[in-house]
Parts: structure tokens; sequence; C-alpha cells
């Protein structure tokens, strides 16, 4: 597992699509599983789950983006978990491709 949590300043819907555009385009297997998006008094939460295929670790991997603001904030706070790299049973080992998902939204963001 690989954790990635940022700041970033801009419009939230312009930051969903850019990470949406980013990671879809940066990998033939990449395919966004399901969102979530809701909104509660002055503040926006989206969930965003992608999936990819992992050449180097030869398995499937998930990147789940989280991505909240409040109402009027040009500040949006980004939080990126990977799982699934990992071919051992008991063990994690080999979590490359988790990490190279990662690697991808920072270079988005």
């Amino acid at each position: 597992m690989a954790k990635l949590e940022k700041t970033v300043t801009g419009s939230f819907d312009e930051i969903i699509s850019k990470i949406e555009e980013g990671i879809l385009g940066g990998s033939i297997s990449a395919t966004l599983e399901d969102r979530s998006d809701f909104r509660s008094g002055g503040a926006r939460c989206s969930v965003l789950v992608f999936e990819r295929y992992s050449y180097i670790g030869g398995n499937r991997v998930s990147l789940n983006v989280t991505l909240f603001a409040s109402d009027g904030d040009d500040n949006v706070h980004v939080s990126a978990i990977t799982s699934g790299g990992s071919q051992a049973l008991f063990f994690k080992i080999n979590t490359w491709g988790e990490e190279n998902f990662l690697e991808k939204l920072w270079e988005i963001l």
C-alpha cells in the first residue's frame, strides 16, 4: 500500500477532470471503476476508484482518490491510497505497481 496526501489550489471540478484524464490516459489498462460525489452544507467530497494492470507486478492494482473542499475555498485536499499490488499470501512484497500508480497521480497534481 502506498499513500499520498496533498492540498492543491484550483477549481474542484477542474482538478477532478485533470485526475480522471491523466489516470485514464496514462495507462492502456486503466479504468474508472466507480465514483461517489456528494455535498453537505458548505463542503464537497468526491471519491474515485481506479484500477489498472501492473505489468511490473503481474497483477491488478487499485487507486482510491478522495477529494475534499469547503464551499468557497480554492484549496482541495487530496488523499490517495493504492492497494492490490502484492503477490504474497501473508506478507506485502512486490508493491512496485502500487507505487508507480501513485507516482502517476503525483505527476498529475
